[in-house]
């Protein structure tokens, strides 16, 4: 690990990318569906590429991954040469973790480290960099979020309503999730230690004490989850946001 005391925080970037993507149906995980001719993975890496800054981006895939060399053929120039490729795990939080260990090398304790759903391309460029510059220099970090406009019901398994919930103040998470290296290495250990399933990073370094910032994000930086989301992004990047 490298000294930190006397230069800037870096920035890395990490993609887990080993789910299946069960909801989505199909013959293949959701992050390789074709979308406007390319796999989902493909945009999203050479979306976010694009933003200077990034010294690594870890891609977290499965063992033995079929899809993946197929894309990596195809990408650019640019992307093939900050891009390294690890194995993930069983749970979300446990394939990020490996990629921060990949990390253990070259990354500082107080260097920044983003995480990304791989399956939200169409995440916003200036989203991204305000999220960089807001958290510049918290000793923590945060996430790109968007404060929730719908009624929210609470249903029992029946399809019933049981509860309308309030929404002041409650935010809908997204990625990327933003936090100091070593901070979220340990959170996701002390996780990992005592068998707590959490949802996202954030989750992981709040359960750990440490209070998390929240940067709005554009809603239109929509995570596919279901058929009908692929046209929806379609949509969004022909636009050209």
């Amino acid at each position: 690990m490298r000294n930190n005391a006397t230069r800037a925080p870096s920035h890395f970037l990490v993609l887990p990318a080993a789910g299946s993507g069960q909801r989505m149906g199909g013959d293949r995980p959701k992050q390789y569906l074709e979308l406007l001719g390319k796999p989902l993975l493909q945009h999203t890496l050479e979306r976010l590429v694009r933003i200077d800054g990034f010294e690594c981006i870890v891609l977290v895939l499965a063992a033995d991954d079929p899809w993946w060399p197929g894309v990596e053929t195809a990408l650019s120039a640019s992307v093939q040469m900050k891009l390294k490729v690890v194995e993930g795990g069983s749970e979300r939080f446990a394939s990020v973790h490996n990629g921060l260990m990949a990390l253990h090398d070259i990354a500082a304790d107080n260097d920044w480290v983003l995480v990304h759903d791989v399956v939200r391309p169409c995440v916003g460029l200036d989203d991204v960099e305000r999220l960089m510059q807001t958290l510049r220099d918290d000793p923590v970090g945060g996430l790109l979020a968007s404060p929730v406009r719908e009624t929210l019901k609470r249903a029992d398994g029946n399809g019933v309503v049981l509860q309308t919930i309030d929404r002041t103040g409650l935010w809908a998470a997204a990625t990327p999730q933003m936090f100091r290296y070593r901070l979220l290495r340990d959170a996701l250990q002390k996780t990992s230690a005592t068998n707590r399933i959490v949802t996202d990073e954030a989750e992981a370094v709040e359960a750990s004490g440490h209070p998390v910032k929240l940067v709005q994000g554009g809603a239109d930086n929509i995570k596919i989850t279901w058929p009908q989301d692929l046209a929806l992004a379609a949509l969004i990047l022909a636009a050209g946001r």
